[in-house]
């Protein structure tokens, strides 16, 4: 997913020169929001579905777990539908899909999914597998094709990832298979690859980039960051060279129409509640519904989709980033906020003021000078978490890092009553060439 980075990973990760997919900061902490029982039917709820012309309806709902354990809180979900390549009849609708604008590509759990969809190969006719690392885990399995639609877009032919497939385990001891869920540079993360652990029956990505790594995954040897794999067997799984064009690609590309970006909208959320509704809107300056209007554009850099951050004191370049895909706003310390982390085990990444703390930052282009000032709150996030509530707006967490690098990730709670534009890297917008975010 994205190159971006939270309480659970490295910024030096992070900053590979290549497209990771690191968003999803608090999945495996959330999910545990209310009940006791086993997850709802894979394709039921968490839907946000349905959604017209070049408008998906999007929910902070909870997700496929919503009411159990599995709950998985400030999470924005919508549906897709997939069909076998060329077919109109062998189609699936998939419901509680992760929309996260720190990813790049379809990521779908096998266990959510009915079809049998073609296996991509290699010259030797080797599957290929991906390994996904995320800033909460790892995703392994195999990069399928499928048509795929969403509201009134459509793409053809669209690669994706199949989360969890019985048929290339991530328990493998030997090979990409374990290098992959030992994580990168140390950082191991939760085993993403079913729908409990994940919180979602899929993950859609709707970045600021095209693919989920680029030519960095064409290169041979060493220089290659092994996140597409050739497996002769499960076990034998190895680091292959994987074209641009058949990586796992944002669908927003593929549009015939409405392919240079995205509009998130939430409604505001006063503290927390139990759902929202919104809209993931396609395309910025494509229609009469997703113009710019009066938003300021911030460019951000093009190998991270980062720009710059200035709070208590610290200008942090290159190191701010939205993110649908993070649960909280995680920034900077509690040396330099003031704010105490949360105390039991399990919390201690998050913050506890003893009483809602009103703060602000300033957020700076990363090179054409474009400013504002953002103001938030951060309350307990102990006692919000334990509420029965999916939306909510003053969580926050810790940016930091293990080698004590500080950023600030604008997670889903920026997004509540705005109006974010993300344009891909490359695409013409009536706001300039991509990538860059505006609000």
């Amino acid at each position: 997913m994205s190159r971006k980075v939270n309480w659970k990973t490295a910024w030096d990760i992070a900053r590979a020169p290549l497209r990771q997919f690191l968003a999803l900061s608090l999945s495996a902490l959330l999910v545990s929001l209310v009940g006791c029982s086993s997850a709802s039917a894979p394709t039921g709820g968490g839907g946000g579905g349905g959604g017209t012309g070049n408008v998906a309806t999007i929910s902070v709902n909870g997700g496929p777990g919503a009411g159990t354990q599995f709950a998985y809180g400030n999470g924005a979900f919508t549906s897709v539908t997939i069909c076998v390549p060329g077919s109109t009849t062998q189609c699936q609708t998939i419901n509680g899909i992760l929309v996260d604008t720190g990813s790049y590509g379809l990521r779908i759990e096998n266990s959510a999914l009915t079809l049998s969809l073609p296996q991509q190969t290699d010259a030797s006719n080797n599957p290929i597998v991906e390994c996904g690392l995320f800033g909460s885990g790892f995703t392994w399995g195999p990069v399928q094709t499928a048509d795929f639609s969403i509201a009134g877009e459509s793409a053809k032919s669209l690669p994706i990832q199949v989360m969890g497939s019985p048929g290339f385990p991530d328990t493998e001891t030997t090979g990409a298979a374990a290098t992959c869920a030992a994580g990168e540079a140390g950082v191991q993360g939760v085993d993403l690859n079913s729908v409990d652990s994940l919180g979602a029956n899929g993950i859609l990505g709707v970045g600021n980039f095209a693919e989920d790594c680029g030519t960095a995954c064409t290169q041979s040897g060493a220089s290659n960051p092994g996140i597409y794999n050739s497996c002769p067997t499960a076990a034998t799984c190895a680091s292959a060279n994987e074209p641009v064009a058949s990586q796992v690609v944002n669908p927003v590309v593929k549009f015939a129409t409405d392919n240079n970006g995205v509009v998130v909208k939430l409604p505001a959320v006063n503290g927390e509640t139990t759902t929202v509704n919104g809209s993931l809107i396609f395309g910025i300056g494509t229609e009469s519904n997703n113009g710019l209007g009066s938003a300021t554009i911030f460019d951000v850099d093009t190998t991270m989709g980062n720009f710059t951050t200035v709070s208590d004191g610290q200008t942090l370049t290159d190191a701010g980033f939205l993110d649908t895909g993070s649960e909280a706003l995680f920034f900077l310390n509690t040396a330099t906020t003031g704010l105490p982390a949360c105390p039991d085990a399990g919390f201690t990444q998050l913050y506890c003021p003893a009483a809602n703390a009103g703060l602000s930052a300033m957020n700076e282009g990363f090179s054409n000078g474009n400013s504002g000032t953002v103001s938030f709150t951060v309350g307990n996030a102990e006692a919000l978490i334990n509420s029965s509530d999916n939306a909510i707006s003053i969580l926050g967490g810790l940016g930091e890092t293990t080698s004590n690098a500080l950023f600030f990730d604008w997670g889903l709670p920026f997004f509540y009553g705005a109006n974010v534009f993300v344009a891909i890297d490359g695409a013409t917008t009536p706001g300039g060439t991509g990538p860059y975010v505006a609000y």
